[in-house]
C-alpha cells in the first residue's frame, strides 16, 4: 500500500508542479486561458505559489491540518479546471485522471498514515 501511496502522491505533486511552472514561466499564455474561462487573471501567480506550498505541505507531512487543506485545495483546483475545460469544449481526460490520482493518494494516505 505504501508503494501505491507514494506513486500516486508523487504523480499528483508532479502534475501540480508542472502546472505551477507553467503559471510562472508562461504567465501570459495561462492568463489567456483564464480570460477565455472568465476567471480573473490576477490569481495566476498566487495560484502557482499556492500549488508549490501545497506540494510542500503534502510531501513534508509535518502539519496534519495543513496537509488536509493542501489536498482540499488541489481537489477544488482540479474540479474547477475540469469544469472550465469541459465548458470550453476542451478535452478533460488529464484533469479527470489527476482527480483520481488525488483520491488514491488521499485515501491510501489516510489508511497508512505515512
Amino acid at each position: 500500500m505504501k508503494i501505491i501511496y507514494w506513486i500516486a502522491t508523487i504523480a499528483l505533486c508532479a502534475i501540480m508542479l508542472y502546472s505551477a511552472q507553467m503559471y510562472f514561466f508562461k504567465t501570459e499564455m495561462v492568463k489567456g486561458f483564464f480570460e477565455s474561462f472568465n476567471y480573473p487573471t490576477y490569481i495566476v501567480i498566487p495560484l502557482a505559489v499556492a500549488k508549490v506550498l501545497g506540494i510542500t505541505a503534502i510531501l513534508t507531512n509535518k502539519i496534519k491540518w495543513l496537509k488536509e487543506w493542501a489536498y482540499a485545495g488541489f481537489f477544488f483546483d482540479l474540479v474547477l479546471a475540469t469544469l472550465a475545460h469541459y465548458h470550453a469544449e476542451h478535452p478533460i481526460g488529464l484533469s479527470v485522471y489527476a482527480i483520481l490520482i488525488l483520491i488514491v493518494s488521499y485515501t491510501i494516505g489516510k489508511k497508512i498514515r505515512p
